[in-house]
């Protein structure tokens, strides 16, 4: 098991030991945590504020590899530590931390405050010296936090809440991480976009759909998929991907952003009839989605770095909107065998980075628009059939 053997000090212990203070337990060989007594399916468990200074002190990782038979959680995925790790430094004051989920491979003894009502469920949970920690739920929240304080020190002193179960074993530590992440979904694209404030991408695009003639009214905003009946045109995860494809590297202002982005999708609404057709009710947005590619998030995110292209040349619109007349002629039906291994594979529409290269390429030859080296390149092994 990945069981981390405890090197650091508990709540009491380690703020007594930072006093220069013998530490307050009962033999002076335990771990003294304030906690509050639950019961889950029958068994005790205690929920505790722990400072952040001393996650990394008591949850200490063997860093052997065992095979994933041996081990009660999955292997620490160091990518995924500097995101979380910049979240937290970048966002002192409005960071969000769930709680860790701890498994205690020993004797636990909790001393009610009371005997009844809410002071018997609060008191003082004190564990052996000699026990052993096992993170069933945080283990990348942990390192994030250990690589925080190294930056930000001042942090230590916030606490994060940590929730202790008896240890019952190697198969019931695997269950309990297996029963932990078996309903964990991730939201959809779309609603993250609608709620992340920190994003300035996101907040171009909410802007973007909710003023723009073109998306008002015709944006999924929480949904990343569209029912067959939908009545809306886009998802709103697909107008960000496609809006943060045109702004890329341009050095604007969120308000800017999102002046340039509207008036952009307005100018590509102009030449693709489909659009206004749906909001004119001579055609269906259902409809549109069946027959059409040009709604769909691959088309967007293409239609986006062709724009790119164009601003990066030129932000004056008399010399971008001029040069982007020509998609006036691209055929978006899906009976278009052109789209066929481009946009559509096996007669679905993909959204594969390969797939969104080789529609930008198809574009940009509508448009006389050279190809970097890389679109070459895929535009080569798609020629070839290598694609």
């Amino acid at each position: 098991m990945t069981y981390a053997k405890v090197g650091g000090v508990g709540i009491e212990a380690a703020a007594a030991a930072t006093r220069d203070v013998p530490p307050r337990t009962s033999t002076g060989f335990d771990y003294t945590f304030p906690a509050i007594r639950g019961i889950q399916a029958g068994r005790e468990y205690y929920v505790s504020m722990c400072p952040l200074r001393l996650i990394p002190k008591i949850f200490l990782f063997d860093e052997d590899e065992l095979s994933p038979e041996l081990r009660a959680q999955r292997m620490l995925n160091k990518g995924r530590l500097p995101a979380l790790t910049k979240y937290v430094l970048d966002n002192p004051e409005d960071y969000v931390f769930s709680a860790l989920t701890a498994s205690v491979d020993g004797d636990m003894d909790f001393e009610s405050a009371g005997v009844d009502g809410t002071a018997f469920r609060t008191g003082q949970l004190r564990i052996p010296m000699a026990s052993r920690f096992l993170i069933n739920d945080g283990q990348h929240r942990r390192a994030a936090i250990e690589l925080a304080l190294k930056e930000n020190p001042d942090l230590g002193d916030e606490t994060i809440a940590v929730v202790f179960f008896h240890d019952a074993g190697l198969a019931r530590s695997q269950q309990m991480f297996a029963d932990l992440n078996r309903h964990a979904v991730r939201p959809a694209r779309s609603i993250g976009v609608l709620y992340d404030h920190r994003d300035g991408e996101a907040q171009i695009a909410r802007t973007v759909a909710g003023r723009s003639a073109v998306f008002k009214g015709y944006v999924e905003m929480e949904k990343s998929n569209l029912s067959a009946r939908s009545r809306k045109m886009f998802t709103l995860s697909a107008l960000y991907y496609g809006t943060q494809a045109l702004l890329q590297g341009l050095d604007v202002e969120p308000k800017e952003g999102a002046d340039l982005a509207q008036s952009y999708w307005e100018a590509v609404d102009k030449l693709l009839p489909e659009w206004a057709a749906v909001r004119t009710r001579e055609l269906s947005a259902s409809e549109m989605r069946r027959d059409f590619i040009h709604s769909h998030g691959i088309a967007l995110h293409a239609l986006g770095r062709i724009g790119n292209s164009l601003l990066r040349d030129s932000t004056a619109p008399s010399k971008w909107k001029r040069r982007l007349t020509p998609l006036k002629k691209v055929d978006w039906s899906r009976s278009n065998g052109d789209w066929e291994g481009r946009a559509i594979v096996g007669g679905r529409v993909s959204k594969s980075h390969q797939n969104v290269t080789l529609t930008v390429n198809y574009l940009r030859n509508h448009l006389g628009l050279g190809l970097s080296p890389e679109e070459r390149r895929v535009e080569d092994a798609y020629l070839r059939g290598d694609a």
